[in-house]
């Protein structure tokens, strides 16, 4: 059995409110309210996506989050309380894809859902190619075109952008960019990517104040913008 979204929420509450919200969306959905039961749950039903509470009574999320990524190969949003950067960080390092926070609205899950499902769909095949708005890039001819012009970007402003863009609107953390770029000894250096992010910001967004597509996590890291 396969389904769209497996719920891992201890709070009875809202673990039933996310069912029925997802099921009226159209989602197949199922629920467990423990670490040992989301473990059960996986094995049966495969689910494409998984809504994660670090809460839970039998254990950290975190430390379940990797055996889950093991067992499938589902995206993982975290919805918990914890707003700590260093929670967020932890959970995105270990491979979540996303991170809501609690409380959080009915649209803005749905949104979040929307582009992990749009995120699965393009890994099949990888994408070498990626749009929104007037920005394309093509990865494969390491070719970036804005509003019909080409731009010229040094190897490093590429690589960066590529990995963003690769990342399908997910954050990729600071120090996720830097060991891929920089190597394992520069996961600290973040004024590397305060200035290159900037370089591109110049290259890139009409206002690089408000930037339109190169997006700034506050003290976790950077995603290019999803339509």
């Amino acid at each position: 059995m396969s389904v769209d979204i497996l719920v891992v929420e201890d709070e009875p509450g809202l673990s039933r409110m996310l069912a029925t919200t997802l099921s009226a969306q159209g989602y197949t959905v199922t629920t467990a309210m423990r670490a040992d039961e989301a473990l059960a749950r996986v094995a049966v039903d495969d689910p494409a996506l998984i809504l994660l509470d670090l809460g839970l009574p039998d254990r950290d999320g975190l430390s379940l989050l990797p055996q889950l990524k093991a067992r499938c190969q589902a995206q993982v949003i975290i919805v918990s309380a914890r707003a700590q950067e260093s929670e967020k960080i932890a959970a995105l390092d270990a491979g979540a894809e996303d991170y809501l926070t609690k409380p959080f609205s009915v649209a803005e899950l749905l949104a979040r859902l929307r582009v992990a499902k749009r995120r699965r769909q393009e890994a099949e095949p990888v994408s070498q190619r990626y749009r929104v708005g007037e920005l394309e890039i093509d990865l494969e001819q390491r070719l970036v075109v804005l509003a019909g012009e080409a731009v010229k970007l040094t190897p490093k402003e590429f690589q960066l952008l590529a990995i963003l863009a690769q990342s399908g609107g997910r954050v990729v953390t600071h120090a996720q960019l830097l060991q891929a770029i920089w190597g394992r000894h520069h996961s600290d250096d973040t004024h590397y990517l305060r200035i290159y992010l900037r370089q591109l910001r110049q290259k890139l967004e009409r206002d690089p104040g408000e930037p339109r597509y190169l997006l700034t996590e506050p003290g976790v890291g950077y995603r290019l913008a999803a339509e």
